[in-house]
């Protein structure tokens, strides 16, 4: 059976971030992740962590300036110093909070490089992430995302990422396979689960089109998810979707697909 963990920062935005970590553990869930926990106070976040009994999966190093666009920085030659500063601070907020595993968001193309000169950057700072993370027993994991959502981003599809693991070559690196995003640029599903599952660290779900949750669009979600079950996976599926109507009306699908959220 998947374990299941809800996204904070889709699932439960009827209520202040701080008070999502309690509306999560009401409704079932064991396992929560979210983007980014850095302007919020450790504290308040750990307390409500522990509070609650909940176990954090995941979260995402910092990114650039997601308000104004950027989704990440680690494909950007001007950057390093700055990426490297934000590994050591999501390490710190993952040994405090017992993360196991962060995510690495590429960035997108830039005009002011090639995308050869991109590309060595982000080799050489996804290599330096999975180095000082491995000091601490963590994992990192590189996430695709679609064109369609993310024009320019740098790593569109399942073989990018898996080229770019291939030339780190880092035991703790990972694919973070996200269910939409590979739907919506190159589907075929269920054979890259099949034929990559050992290189994928953790998956994310949504239905498409309209990123909501499963049941709602053409992915066929009962097959998929016992796929996963019959191939053995036992990392989290993160439940990453835009929920309609609300949250929690939005998690029937659990039930109805015969599972259960803790």
């Amino acid at each position: 059976m998947p374990k299941f963990a809800a996204n904070l920062t889709m699932l439960f935005t009827e209520v202040p971030f701080p008070e999502r970590f309690k509306a999560a553990r009401e409704a079932g869930f064991k396992a929560v992740e979210f983007l980014f926990p850095y302007e919020y106070s450790m504290d308040a976040i750990k307390g409500a962590v522990e509070e609650n009994n909940l176990e954090v999966v995941l979260f995402n190093l910092p990114a650039g300036d997601w308000s104004a666009g950027e989704r990440g920085i680690a494909a950007d030659p001007k950057r390093k110093d700055e990426f490297r500063e934000g590994v050591k601070q999501a390490v710190t907020w993952a040994r405090a909070l017992g993360v196991p595993r962060l995510n690495c968001l590429a960035g997108k193309r830039l005009d002011a490089f090639t995308f050869a000169e991109q590309w060595q950057a982000l080799v050489d700072n996804v290599r330096y992430a999975a180095g000082v993370l491995g000091e601490h027993g963590l994992n990192l994991m590189v996430e695709p995302l679609n064109h369609y959502d993310v024009p320019g981003f740098l790593l569109n599809t399942t073989g990018q990422v898996l080229q770019l693991l291939a030339e780190v070559d880092m035991p703790n690196v990972y694919l973070q396979y996200d269910i939409y995003h590979a739907q919506k640029e190159e589907g075929n599903l269920t054979v890259i689960l099949r034929e990559h599952l050992p290189k994928i660290g953790h998956i994310q779900i949504a239905d498409n089109p309209g990123r909501h949750q499963p049941g709602t669009g053409e992915i066929n979600y009962p097959f998929l998810l016992r796929e996963l079950d019959n191939a053995g996976y036992k990392g989290y599926v993160s439940l990453e979707y835009i929920p309609v109507p609300d949250t929690r009306k939005s998690l029937d699908w659990v039930a109805e697909y015969g599972y259960s959220l803790g």
